[in-house]
């Protein structure tokens, strides 16, 4: 007999708003501009990217592609996703 999977989309992991920010912030903390795209990229599909992009002012593919793990998005492109998802950020001093 063999067992059946299908893929996992992370995204389905981050529904819930609080999730989301910790994952945000996570990725944020790590300084990891790949891992900063691909946690906003997670947070637009859970939430829905089609209406993500147009907030944003963006199309679905371009998005697509700037938020994927191997996507390079401007700072412009991150900060309409930020604000089209309602999020902001904030800078502190780093740890010693």
């Amino acid at each position: 007999m063999s067992v059946k999977v299908r893929p996992l989309d992370v995204a389905e992991l981050f529904k819930e708003e609080r999730s989301q920010a910790f994952l945000l912030a996570d990725a944020a903390e790590s300084g990891d501009p790949q891992y900063l795209a691909h946690a906003l990229g997670t947070i637009a599909r859970a939430r829905g990217m089609t209406q993500v992009a147009k907030d944003a002012g963006v199309s679905r593919e371009a998005l697509y592609k700037s938020l994927s793990a191997d996507g390079d998005p401007r700072l412009s492109t991150l900060l309409g996703v930020m604000k089209a998802l309602n999020l902001t950020m904030s800078i502190h001093p780093a740890k010693t």
